[in-house]
């Protein structure tokens, strides 16, 4: 992997840093900010090596999450999901390691384009409506999580709309999905280690300096979560990631 912390400009440290924090923020409550920095940092560093950059960091947050709703974790729904969000690991791996830098590019960006369809998709039909409860429904849900966790980290759409079709309540959320992304990121780490080669000495330096802000955000997340308007936010979240995706597709 070619990355040089030396040589990094004053805009990929910020990036790096409000990354840390909203990474921590979405980890801890104030879930559907994660798709914004994914195509951000995709931009600031490259596709591909940005998701060996980022990954560590999610790591990070899931850990603080884990910490903090372990009690709250919903362990059937982890059971239904994990062999299949394997598989999806495993082909997103495979797909990943094929591309070029602009295929990946535009693959990464049209699965954060697809997934915010479906985040409005979401909003029209309302949080009460009903999803199939069937083994296929998780079989899908998996899969699409790992295909897209391990291509762009950007699973965090699919596994929203899944845990919310099941009507979990806020904390069993919170704290089903901390699990859930910590089990699969540690997973990813050898695959980016070995497989793409986008994780080295020099992005982990980067990580290890990303961790104050992580945490930072993690408290703001823990702070916040509830308290800002609902429909504001959402607003806010899909018109932010609707113009991240256009910019990494088409910049």
């Amino acid at each position: 992997m070619n990355f040089d912390l030396s040589s990094l400009q004053p805009h990929q440290w910020a990036l790096g840093i409000l990354s840390g924090l909203v990474i921590g923020a979405s980890k801890t409550g104030l879930n559907g900010l994660n798709l914004i920095f994914v195509p951000l940092n995709a931009i600031a560093f490259g596709s591909r090596a940005s998701t060996g950059i980022i990954l560590p960091m999610l790591c990070v947050g899931d850990i603080l999450a884990v910490a903090w709703y372990r009690r709250h974790a919903q362990i059937s729904y982890l059971v239904r999901l994990l062999p299949w969000t394997l598989a999806g690991i495993g082909l997103g791996a495979f797909v990943g390691a094929s591309l070029a830098e602009s295929g990946f590019k535009l693959l990464l960006g049209s699965i954060i384009a697809a997934l915010l369809l479906v985040m409005v998709w979401q909003d029209r039909r309302g949080k009460e409506a009903l999803y199939p409860r069937s083994w296929w429904f998780s079989a899908a849900a998996g899969l699409l999580a790992g295909f897209t966790t391990m291509v762009g980290n950007a699973a965090g759409a699919v596994m929203s709309l899944y845990l919310l079709s099941m009507r979990l309540p806020k904390n069993a959320f919170i704290g089903t999905a901390a699990w859930f992304f910590l089990a699969v990121n540690l997973t990813k780490i050898p695959l980016q280690l070995f497989l793409w080669r986008n994780i080295g000495l020099e992005s982990l330096a980067f990580d290890a300096l990303m961790v104050p802000a992580i945490i930072l955000g993690a408290f703001l997340g823990f702070t916040l979560a509830g308290k800002i308007p609902e429909r504001a936010y959402r607003a806010f979240i899909l018109s932010m990631t609707a113009l991240a995706a256009l910019l990494m597709v088409f910049a």
